[in-house]
């Protein structure tokens, strides 16, 4: 709420944030000035009329109520004989702290309303100044530094000395204390009678409520200078609160200590909770804002923060007027006109009423509006000329007092034109301690609050992170760590809040611009550049010996009523940005160098120091290095696990323990659990990034590192909070991705240990925080590196399982479901991974078994654990509708299943081998299996790729099956005609889901396959045909099938390039196939229709001849390439894959058949030839075969041919069998 002062509208509550309301522009002597006051605070009653008093009245003789307390004139009655017009040292820290929102933003200026009239006084008054000056961001806090009662102090207890010579040899060599005279006295105490009669015109005292208590600050007349004195504070003193005696009470005598910033660590500025840094009973140490009123005060372009004490009467035609006393025989100058009207300018009061006496006899009143009190007789002044002091003297200080900390002193001696500004941080720190500047702790504590206020809006706009950094690094710069443990370990704890851990990977330039966003805080490193000469004169050559040591020099107070002398350099500092890190790891780094200075400051105010050895920072903590020889296993772990839930229950109960003493809820307690927990992160996501840049084993460390903070925190918090569980649930998932990825890579196991064993400086003493508080060893099981693949896996699969169960047992399933998720598929995975490896483990010693001996114990076991991990794995999966990760385990299990049968199947080692019932057990548990994943898909859509590969193998399992059948029969068990029937039903079935048409890279696979399926049952019904006497009916049936399958394998052969040998296989059972058929035939026309039909079988091998050709020819080729450049390369070597052996057996066979089907072919033709006579096609057909059969013989005769020699023989005879074979088939149908 708005009110112009005088209203008697309620007091809003200090601290409210008021919109400020627009100028009042005020025409005063022809200048035109924009003056505007908004009150933000008032603890005063409501105006009450003034009582006017009679002429006469002696205002020597005390009225009944003098100096008693009242509400009407609040601080100003008791005090206006003490020092109502001595500003306490700290006025504007009190102000400030009380409106945080204004400082380093929207205010200029801050200070009480006596040091802003005395400054705008500076060219028309001979005084002398002496005033601190503070710079927090944009904003400037006003004290006046009293040098008289500085020096008094010094004189007695030994402080400030290097000021007090530094102040005697550069300005007053003959300083004395000045005493006020009897006059200075004796005009106050009229004054004060004045007042208590205008509030109380009968002059009887009237008991007034104490309801201004809190506001009496000020003694009696003669407790003045002790008065003074005591709002000084010593200038360092430890603060009890950090004494030996934790009970003590809290006499120290500077407020120190911020009340600790409560938090978790997390974004949302809610959860921030940053407390406020006093408590009410620190407010006695002069930071308390005990002004009247606080107004925002608007002159011209500049904003002020303006306390105000001075007394509001009601009355007359104006809501508000200011009372004031005046000696008649002396008349109103130049300085009294301005003060007057500043201070109704400030308080927006209107009007002001003098009261003229002679000697204490009143004699009139005059009532004169505020904006006639510039043109009042013998105090004329200009209006324009006090805008343009305001104006210059804010800009010379805002150039000059450029470094936040620091304390600025302006200074201007009495009767001295030259105004001069030291900064006396610089002049303490090469004389004295820093801390004999009583200034640098509430400037701290200015600073952190700022910082504080800043910080609880940081999610609104990132970029004032830049700003709220250096608020703290110069707050940090003023603080000492023995005395102030608790704010530095809060500062640094915002620091670290500030880099945000769960940030996109890529930072945004545009959050953190480079050059900084504003003026609003400056470079504390950086000097500033002496202004040219137009806008004022800096020059270090002035008079006086030592003004070198001056920062900066106003050579003539004239030069302040000069329009725009100086102007303020508002230059943009680069130290203002927030440092862009260039990568997570930077950014972590950044946090855990926060992390471990507020630790350090927290653990270096902990008591029982004494009672813990000595951690030398220097000294590694041994990360523990587990050798698979003594860990003891998966057992081990099953134990270690169980421990570890045993605990993480016992967390929930409440139970907590501190080795180092800490007390629960103390501040180093809490600090200590939010630092730890920021350390915890900021490790996680460095392992999360070193996992994603594989660099495995410094992940492993990383997360080790992680979970040992949290295992810190888990010690001295008693109850865990879902956020926190939900972390750690994340932190475990990691280190079992970790190990995973260690058990996966373990070719480069050395260069992960040695990721793992290194340790840099920072993270050891970060450790040696940490274990000042627990053993740091309950995650020890999750986080070794061991050389051991199971116990890797296990560990792996255990740390999901410690994830999982934090989940269930924290009731965060349902709030995480992602999570949930997450882990449940983790988990899975796993143990598809250490059921693979078992798999693997049982097939290697099969592979190493004798033939002869039978299953063993260690793979029947390696079976069984095998199998438990699949079966869990799909539970898994199956529990979060995961049909094709459950579809790939059901697919895993099928292929132990026939690893189980395989090893049945080497038990029968002897000759009479037979294709055992166990085996056939086993299949079938495989093709079930097989199947299952199928209807978990669904169809081939769900994924394509699993979904052939599941059909794959379910072909390939009846195959097998079929094959074994088909070569080991059980005829000790079966009949000849059941297994047949059976191989045939398996074939069957192993064509169905083998798919020949889909285009993949399966595709030649697959046609290889169902070919080879074709070929062996042609071959079956071949040999049952054969070997089957009796039903005519069967026997037409196997023969129609035999050709049936024949034709088939042959169609899918030649759409192969890679197998001619299979084709040239398929081409000669089919030519012996015919062969039994003629066999069986008695007419010649049949028996030549079939003779016909097998040579043409044989010339449609050319195909196949002219690929085993190419291969023999390139394969020459690479031989005579190979021995010309380096001699001794084996042929072996070449890429040929064309088996010699089987060519040279069947083109033996192929020439054998060729040549029996040639002679008989011959002799038939004869024979048909002398019964019919004459010259036919059959003739030519006859001298061809004779020509044909006549190399043949010569070729097969002749033992030195070479292969390739030999194939093209073939080659050349098909080729002039080819058209006679076609035309004696015509001619013979």
């Amino acid at each position: 709420m708005e009110e112009p002062c005088g209203a008697g509208a309620a007091a809003p509550l200090r601290g409210d944030v008021e919109e400020p309301k627009q100028g009042s522009v005020l025409f005063l002597g022809g200048n035109e000035v924009k003056s505007s006051a908004v009150v933000k605070y008032s603890s005063a009653p409501p105006q009450a009329a003034f009582a006017r008093l009679q002429e006469k009245t002696d205002l020597k003789l005390p009225p009944a109520n003098w100096l008693r307390e009242s509400a009407k004139l609040g601080p100003a009655g008791t005090t206006i004989l003490g020092n109502s017009k001595k500003s306490k040292p700290f006025s504007s820290f009190g102000m400030a702290y009380d409106f945080i929102d204004s400082v380093g933003n929207d205010v200029d200026v801050v200070s009480d309303s006596e040091n802003i009239k005395k400054l705008l006084k500076i060219p028309y008054s001979k005084s002398h100044v002496s005033m601190a000056v503070h710079r927090i961001g944009r904003t400037l806090l006003l004290d006046e530094l009293d040098i008289q009662e500085l020096f008094m102090r010094s004189s007695q207890t030994g402080d400030w000395t290097w000021l007090k010579e530094f102040y005697q040899r550069l300005i007053d060599q003959k300083w004395q204390r000045k005493k006020k005279s009897k006059e200075h006295w004796y005009q106050k105490a009229i004054l004060s009678k004045f007042l208590y009669y205008s509030i109380n015109g009968d002059g009887a005292a009237q008991p007034v409520p104490s309801t201004s208590k809190q506001h009496q600050e000020g003694p009696v007349a003669g407790e003045s200078d002790e008065a003074g004195r005591a709002s000084w504070p010593a200038p360092f003193e430890m603060p009890s609160s950090l004494s030996e005696d934790p009970g003590a009470s809290n006499q120290g005598n500077v407020p120190l200590e911020p009340s600790y910033i409560v938090g978790h660590v997390a974004s949302a500025p809610k959860e921030q909770n940053l407390t406020p840094l006093f408590n009410d009973g620190e407010n006695s140490q002069g930071l308390k804002n005990d002004f009247v009123r606080n107004i925002l005060w608007t002159f011209e372009d500049i904003h002020m923060l303006v306390g105000s004490n001075m007394p509001i009467f009601g009355g007359g035609r104006y809501p508000a007027v200011s009372l004031r006393l005046r000696d008649n025989n002396k008349p109103i100058n130049v300085l009294t006109g301005i003060d007057y009207w500043l201070d109704n300018l400030i308080c927006n009061v209107p009007e002001l009423v003098m009261c003229f006496h002679v000697n204490g006899i009143v004699q009139k009143y005059e009532m004169i509006k505020t904006e006639d009190i510039p043109n009042l007789e013998n105090s004329n002044f200009s209006t324009k000329v006090i805008k343009d002091i305001a104006q210059n003297i804010l800009s010379f200080l805002k150039s000059n007092c450029t470094k936040e900390g620091h304390t600025y002193w302006l200074f201007k001696a009495s009767g001295s034109d030259i105004v001069k500004l030291y900064d006396l941080t610089t002049l303490c720190e090469e004389t004295e301690d820093k801390y004999q500047n009583p200034f640098t702790m509430p400037v701290a504590i200015l600073l952190y609050k700022v910082a504080c206020n800043m910080m609880l809006k940081k999610n609104q706009n990132k970029k004032h992170y830049g700003t709220i950094r250096t608020l703290l690094l110069n707050c940090l710069k003023l603080l000492d760590n023995g005395r102030h443990p608790q704010i530095i370990a809060s500062a640094n704890y915002m620091l670290s809040e500030l880099f945000q851990l769960d940030e996109p990977k890529k930072e945004d330039s545009t959050d953190f611009p480079i050059n900084g966003n504003s003026d609003e805080s400056y470079s504390e490193e950086e000097e500033e550049m002496p202004d040219s000469d137009e806008n004022g004169s800096y020059s270090n050559s002035s008079d006086p010996p030592d003004d070198n040591k001056a920062v900066a020099i106003i050579k003539s107070v004239g030069e302040l009523s000069v329009p725009e002398k100086y102007k303020s350099v508002h230059r943009i500092r680069p130290s203002c940005a927030f440092p862009v890190c260039h990568g997570t790891e930077e950014r972590c780094r950044l946090v855990l160098n926060h992390v471990l200075e507020g630790l350090k400051s927290v653990d270096s105010s902990v008591k029982k120091e004494g009672d813990l050895p000595a951690a030398d920072p220097s000294t590694p903590i041994p990360l523990k290095y587990e050798d698979e020889s003594t860990s003891g296993g998966p057992e081990c772990l099953e134990k270690q696990m169980a421990l570890f839930l045993d605990k993480m229950g016992s967390f929930q109960k409440g139970k907590h323990s501190s080795q180092s003493g800490m007390i629960p809820g103390s501040w180093q307690y809490k600090m200590k659990l939010q630092l730890i927990l920021k350390s915890s992160k900021a490790y996680y996501v460095l392992s999360d990034a070193a996992m994603i840049l594989q660099k495995y084993g410094r992940a492993l460390r990383y997360i080790k590192l992680a979970l040992q903070c949290h295992d810190t925190y888990c010690c001295l918090c008693g109850s865990m909070l879902p956020e926190v569980l939900m972390f750690l649930c994340q932190c475990l998932t990691l280190c079992g991705d970790i190990q995973l990825m260690l058990a996966q890579n373990a070719n480069n196991r050395a260069a992960y240990l040695e990721e793992y064993n290194y340790q840099t400086k920072e993270d050891q003493e970060i450790l040696h925080s940490l274990h000042r508080e627990s053993r740091c060893q309950v995650f020890a099981w999750a986080t070794d590196l061991s050389t051991d693949l199971e116990y890797q896996l296990s560990v792996s699969c255990k740390c999901y399982e410690a994830a999982y169960e934090i989940l269930l047992f924290s009731n965060l399933k349902k709030e995480n479901p992602e999570q949930h998720i997450q882990v449940l598929k983790r988990m899975g995975n796993i143990r598809n991974e250490i059921g693979v490896f078992y798999m693997n483990q049982a097939a290697a010693v099969q592979t190493e078994r004798v033939v002869s001996k039978n299953v063993s114990t260690t793979e029947q076991q390696l079976w069984k654990k095998s199998f438990s991990c699949f079966e869990e794995g799909i539970q898994n999966f199956e529990s979060i509708d995961d049909a094709t990760n459950a579809a790939l385990l059901l697919c895993n299990t099928g292929r132990l299943m026939r690893i189980c049968a395989q090893a049945h199947c080497a038990a029968e080692g002897d000759f009479k081998r037979e294709f055992s019932p166990e085996e056939a057990l086993y299949y079938n548990k495989a093709i079930d299996y097989y199947l299952k994943a199928l209807r978990s898909l669904g169809k081939r859509d769900v994924h394509p790729a699993v979904w052939d590969s599941v059909n794959w193998e379910l072909s390939t399992t009846y195959f097998t099956m079929a094959t074994l059948q088909q070569d080991y029969a059980p005829l000790s068990r079966k009949a000849q005609e059941q297994i047949e029937k059976e191989v045939s039903e398996a074939m069957m079935k192993s064509l169905k889901y083998c798919d020949v048409d889909t285009v993949s890279e399966r595709q030649p696979l697959c046609q290889y396959r169902a070919a080879t399926i074709h070929h062996r049952l042609a071959s079956m019904y071949h040999s049952c045909l054969r070997n089957q006497v009796g039903d005519e009916h069967l026997r037409k049936q196997h023969r129609v099938l035999a050709d049936l399958h024949y034709s088939k394998a042959v169609r899918l052969f030649q759409l192969l390039k890679d197998a001619p040998c299979e084709f040239l296989r398929v081409q000669l059972e089919r030519v012996a196939f015919a062969e039994f058929q003629m066999a069986s035939q008695n007419s010649s026309a049949g028996k030549l229709k079939t003779l016909f039909g097998a040579l043409d079988i044989m010339t449609k091998t050319k195909g196949a001849f002219q690929l085993i050709r190419k291969e023999l020819v390139a394969e020459s080729e690479q031989i005579s390439k190979d021995k010309s450049p380096a001699e001794g390369v084996s042929p072996s070597d070449s890429s040929v894959g064309l088996n010699k052996e089987e060519v040279l057996k069947l083109l033996s066979i192929f020439e054998s058949r060729m040549s029996f089907l040639l002679l008989q072919s011959i002799k038939l033709l004869t024979s048909t030839k002398k019964k019919i006579g004459g010259i036919n096609e059959e003739e030519v057909v006859l001298k061809t075969n004779k020509q044909v059969y006549s190399l043949l013989l010569r070729a097969t005769a002749n033992k030195g041919l070479t292969l390739l020699e030999r194939t093209d023989l073939i080659l050349n005879l098909l080729e002039q069998l080819a058209p006679n074979s076609e035309g004696s088939n015509g001619g013979i149908q």
